[in-house]
C-alpha cells in the first residue's frame, strides 16, 4: 500500500473516530488540510524509505495510536509497538478497521515501560522513534537500552521536532518554561515515571547524546520538513509546495536550521 492510498483511507477512518481528531487535526481546520497532509505523508515516506528488509523485525518505541506500525504491517513488515497512556485504548478498533484492506497481523503491541528490566526483548533490525525521543528520560539510560537491542547492522529511524526551530522554542518556553523533565503517575503500571516535557533538542545535541552510547547519525540521512505556512500550500498546491519547501532547506542553511519544524534522521552503531 502506497502512502497516498493509506492517507486517504486514514482520513476516512478518522471520520469514524473523533477521539483521534485532537491529535491528528485533519478534521479541525479544512484550510490546513494540505499543509498537515504534507507533514504526515513526508514523514511516513521517510520511514518507508528506510525500512526495506522484508524479513526484518521492527520495534516502534512510543507507537502511540499505531498509525506507522499499521502502515508497515499492511506492507508485509513485522512491527512490535510499545506505548503508554491512553493511546492503547484505540488500537483494537483501529486493527479491525485496517484489516479490511490487508493483513495487519504483523503489528503487535504492548503497554510497556521502556525501563522495565523484567521485560524480555529481542534484538531488532530497525527501531522507530517517532515524536518520542524528546520524551525519553533519563535519556542516556533510554539510549543504552535502545542501543543494546539494536542489531549490529541495524538502524534507528528517528522522526523528531527540530530543536533549533525558533518559533517552536518560543512556543514551548511559554507553555512549560524551563521545566523540561516532569514526573507522572501511570495508573496502569501503578508507578511514577519520568517524562521529557517536550524536551526537544537540536541535531548537534542529539549527535552528542547518541555518541555517548556508541551511536552515530548518518550524515546524508538528514531530512527536514515543514516551513511554509498553510496559505502557501493552498496557493501552490500540494506537490509544488513540497518541491519548493525541499529546495529551500537544501539551499538555505539558515532557514533549515532555525525555521524548519521537523527533522528526520537515521542512526547506526558507530
Amino acid at each position: 500500500m502506497k502512502v497516498a492510498e493509506f492517507f486517504d483511507l486514514f482520513v476516512k477512518e478518522l471520520e469514524q473516530m473523533p477521539s483521534l481528531w485532537s491529535y491528528y487535526k485533519f478534521h479541525t481546520d479544512a484550510k490546513s488540510l494540505e499543509f498537515r497532509k504534507a507533514y504526515f505523508c513526508q514523514r511516513l515516506e521517510y520511514i518507508e524509505k528506510q525500512i526495506q528488509q522484508r524479513d526484518s523485525q521492527t520495534w516502534d518505541i512510543g507507537c502511540g495510536y499505531g498509525t506507522t506500525a499499521l502502515f508497515l504491517a499492511l506492507n508485509g513488515f513485522k512491527v512490535h509497538g510499545t506505548t503508554l497512556e491512553f493511546y492503547i485504548n484505540e488500537l483494537p478498533q483501529r486493527m479491525q478497521y485496517w484489516s479490511q484492506f490487508g493483513d495487519v497481523s504483523g503489528f503487535t503491541y504492548d503497554y510497556e515501560d521502556l525501563f522495565d528490566e523484567s521485560v524480555q526483548r529481542k534484538d531488532f533490525d530497525y527501531i522507530i522513534i517517532q515524536d518520542t525521543l524528546h520524551h525519553l528520560e533519563p535519556l542516556q539510560d533510554a539510549l543504552r537500552i535502545i542501543s543494546n537491542h539494536l542489531k549490529k547492522d541495524g538502524s534507528l529511524v528517528i522522526v523528531e521536532e527540530n530543536g533549533s526551530n525558533i518559533i517552536q522554542n518560543l512556543k514551548l518556553y511559554k507553555q512549560r518554561g524551563n521545566k523540561r523533565i516532569i514526573e507522572i503517575y501511570d495508573e496502569r503500571l501503578q508507578k511514577k515515571i519520568l517524562l521529557g516535557n517536550e524536551n526537544i533538542r537540536s541535531i548537534n545535541t542529539w549527535k552528542k547524546e547518541l555518541a555517548k552510547q556508541g551511536l552515530t547519525v548518518v550524515n546524508d540521512s538528514l531530512h527536514y520538513v515543514r516551513a511554509l505556512p498553510p496559505a502557501i500550500f493552498n496557493k501552490l498546491g500540494y506537490e509544488k509546495a513540497i518541491v519548493r519547501e525541499q529546495k529551500l532547506w537544501r539551499s538555505n542553511p539558515f532557514l533549515k536550521k532555525y525555521f524548519f519544524f521537523g527533522i528526520n534522521f537515521l542512526v547506526r552503531h558507530a
